[in-house]
């Protein structure tokens, strides 16, 4: 787990967990669906089904991203005022 907050990261991971499943779900029944009928045009729709769960990872992805970086600039911060107090 990537985040400090346990709350946040279980939410966070859960819902990331969820938008895999969409994805995998979003291959394989488009696919199977219509792999009878033309192997190219089931591939495409498997291609289609995969967009909404792999928009969700990506955005998942970037709400952990920013989080994280949110946290080491505090801490970069922290640091920061800490320098300039010695200094002083």
């Amino acid at each position: 787990m990537r985040l400090t907050e346990k709350s946040l990261g279980f939410i966070i991971n859960f819902l990331l967990g969820v938008a895999w499943a969409a994805v995998l779900i979003g291959a394989i029944t488009p696919f199977l669906t219509f792999h009878n009928n033309n192997f190219f045009f089931a591939l495409i729709s498997a291609c289609i089904g995969i967009l909404p769960g792999m928009i969700a990872v990506l955005l998942l992805e970037y709400m952990i991203t920013n989080k994280e970086k949110y946290e080491e600039l505090q801490k970069q911060t922290k640091l920061l005022q800490e320098l300039i107090e010695k200094k002083k």
